[in-house]
């Protein structure tokens, strides 16, 4: 009889032997399917992250120019860059700063922080959640020429101000200028306890474009300049690119890549994991399969030892085992399937939010101080780098989106394979080394 066909005989007749099979492959199988979609989910969510967030490097200087912002603003390494101008402006009667309750100000007289950037959503508190547009949109590049605003949602509240109005500014000299409101923001930072200049304070922060600032006469040199890079080991270019445009004294080089540390490594880390993960469970896999295997040859002694003597090749019966253990593979494919997505989203969620909040508990005098210190470190190991300001980052735990594709299924479907004739083959050296007569004349 074909080998193929005496293994479907053998599974039907052994059903409880294949059901065992068939768990320890779906299991398997499972479990690697889960391993493959974390690693791609944390791949796609840390290129992402990486793209969103990166590493800031902010240069302020005497020598810092629109020109000079803009030349190295097309440096390969930089990914986008924002101009900022920042200035304090008392607001005409009818936009007069928030001041919070119990705290001494004439209100009407307290001024606004006026920020002139290039693009809002590229700012660090934009980037990483910590400030979030409620209302409308945030100041584009495509703004540049243009007088609009963008209002923390309790100056407009205090205001009756909405997306659509305008809304005068004042300069100097006297100057007013009509703004239209674009957007509204909400900053999640909640206001120190001691007193503290309205200005100060996150209501009180007025995002326009760059020219605006400059045509209510409050400034025409960028205050500062930031950056964003990809990865922390790009400063150095980076450093070396601003000493050649502005000469090697002047000016300061800050490199923040906390934001970076704090997303994209505890993503690094999950991923590394999902990878050993997946080699730990083939091998494993393989070595429970095969001991199963073992068991069953041990067990089907009489059996082999029969087909033997009616002149059964030996490598018919390994091909008879190895066939039914392969056909197993695709129902533990299915099964796969259905679990493996849930199981790598749960997974991604507990490791995840274990890195973002444990993490540095669990390192060796571990605190947010430390953190600083260790972010102030990174600074300081490029020429001309000062210590930098730590950014306070949204801590919901970034969960990977995860996604099955047909590849998945088929690297686990490869590995499955591979496990299957590891664990049949292995075994199978043991029937190479019997003879049909010890077997049948055998009275254990």
């Amino acid at each position: 009889m074909n080998f193929v066909k005496r293994a479907a005989f053998s599974l039907v007749a052994r059903a409880g032997k294949a059901a065992l099979l068939l768990g320890v492959f779906g299991v398997i199988c499972t479990l690697l399917l889960g391993g493959f979609l974390l690693r791609g989910a944390t791949e796609r969510r840390e290129a992402e992250t990486q793209r969103r967030v990166g590493v800031d490097v902010t240069v302020r200087g005497d020598g810092l120019t629109s020109a000079v912002v803009g030349r190295l603003g097309t440096y390969p390494l930089v990914e986008r860059y924002n101009e900022l101008l920042r200035a304090v402006t008392v607001p005409p009667p009818g936009l007069a700063a928030v001041v919070p309750e119990g705290t001494p100000g004439g209100g009407g007289k307290d001024g606004l922080t006026l920020n002139g950037v290039r693009a809002s959503d590229t700012l660090l508190d934009f980037a990483t959640g910590r400030v979030r547009v409620v209302a409308g949109r945030g100041i584009t590049v495509a703004d540049a020429r243009r007088k609009v605003i963008l209002l923390e949602r309790r100056l407009a509240a205090k205001h009756g101000l909405a997306v659509g109005d305008t809304v005068e500014l004042g300069g100097a000299g006297g100057r007013r200028e009509p703004f239209e409101v674009v957007g509204l923001y909400r900053d999640t930072r909640q206001d120190p306890p001691q007193w503290t200049s309205a200005a100060d304070l996150g209501a009180n922060q007025v995002y326009v474009p760059v020219a605006a600032v400059t045509a209510l006469g409050l400034g025409a040199k960028p205050t500062e300049a930031v950056f964003t890079i990809g990865s922390p080991d790009r400063a150095e270019p980076l450093h070396a690119e601003a000493v050649r445009l502005l000469g090697p004294k002047g000016f300061r080089f800050d490199v923040n890549d906390k934001a970076y540390r704090d997303q994209v490594l505890p993503l690094r880390r999950v991923g590394a994991f999902a990878g050993a993960l997946v080699w730990l469970i083939a091998l494993c896999g393989a070595a429970i399969l095969g001991l199963v295997v073992l068991l069953t040859v041990k067990e089907r002694r009489a059996e082999l030892g029969m087909l033997l003597a009616l002149g059964e090749r030996k490598w018919k019966l390994i091909g008879q085992h190895t066939v039914e253990v392969t056909v197993l593979l695709v129902p533990a494919l299915g099964v796969a399937a259905l679990a493996g997505q849930s199981l790598a989203h749960r997974a991604g969620e507990t490791l995840l939010a274990r890195e973002q909040y444990g993490g540095a508990a669990s390192r060796p005098g571990g605190s947010a101080s430390d953190e600083a210190d260790a972010s102030n470190e990174s600074a300081a190991s490029h020429p001309g780098t000062a210590p930098h300001e730590a950014a306070a980052l949204d801590d919901t735990p970034a969960v990977p989106d995860i996604r099955m594709s047909a590849g998945d299924l088929g690297k686990v479907a490869g590995i499955g394979l591979g496990i299957a004739l590891v664990s049949t083959v292995l075994p199978g050296v043991g029937i190479l080394r019997l003879h049909p007569r010890s077997i049948l004349t055998d009275t254990e």
